[in-house]
């Protein structure tokens, strides 16, 4: 049985069918899942959607490309919200480098305020790391945390040995079917197989058997093959350590 540990189900992409998704999951193996919310506004809709889908566990937090619409008295919000226990995680949480249009310096201070918050509540985190890696390792370093994952890795090898040093396992998904992700492929292929999970980002990140449509978290078996390729063992033992990854990234 395989996890998805990086599903967004509460998102306008899945509103239509969003119950066949979840069964067109289970029929290929994928049976739990994480739903990380990525502002105030849709935690509870993530934490109602985790309480109703067995197998499931959700995160709260509030991602980089959201800041400029939160508040900062949302940390208080947030804080609230963990002070419950039914979140595993604080996520997804980070930084992004790609986008211009976000205040990097607004990214970093709610980086910082909710790495304050998973050690006040000691939770893992799910992180965002586009083009971040080295400024969240500086401030992974500044504020320890209890690890987590480090979602969709697309980072160095250096990058990721630094990563895996401080808790952290490294999820691939989608981005490493395609031929020309060399270094991902790279990486999924010769890192120590306890630092890996798998996830979809669905409805995000599609792989490259269907670039332009929907990801969906089912595809999470394929991934598992294709990193059985990569890595040249048995499909079962992916799913095996992967899923004992996961669980032991965000305790549950």
């Amino acid at each position: 049985m395989l996890i998805d540990t990086h599903l967004h189900l509460d998102a306008a992409e899945f509103d239509a069918d969003r119950a066949w998704v979840i069964r067109a999951a289970q029929a290929a193996s994928v049976t739990r899942f994480v739903l990380p919310a990525v502002e105030i506004a849709n935690c509870g809709a993530v934490r109602d959607l985790a309480r109703q889908l067995p197998g499931s566990v959700c995160a709260f937090g509030i991602h980089p490309l959201y800041v400029n619409r939160a508040s900062d008295e949302d940390i208080g919000r947030l804080r609230d919200l963990l002070a419950t226990r039914e979140a595993v995680a604080v996520g997804e949480i980070g930084l992004d480098g790609h986008e211009e249009e976000t205040d990097p310096e607004r990214q970093e201070w709610f980086f910082v305020e909710q790495l304050k918050l998973a050690r006040e509540f000691d939770l893992p985190v799910i992180l965002h790391v586009r083009r971040a890696q080295d400024r969240i390792l500086k401030y992974l370093r500044r504020h320890p945390v209890r690890g987590g994952i480090a979602h969709a890795f697309n980072g160095s090898e250096q990058q990721a040995h630094a990563f895996v040093e401080l808790g952290f396992k490294l999820g691939f998904g989608g981005a490493m079917t395609y031929a020309g992700s060399t270094r991902i492929r790279a990486l999924a292929a010769h890192l120590p197989l306890d630092t890996i999970v798998l996830e979809s980002d669905a409805p995000d990140i599609p792989p490259a058997w269907a670039p332009r449509v929907r990801n969906e978290p089912a595809n999470v078996a394929r991934f598992a093959q294709e990193l059985a390729v990569l890595r040249q063992e048995a499909a079962g033992a992916i799913a095996e350590a992967t899923s004992a990854n996961a669980r032991a990234a965000l305790g549950f």
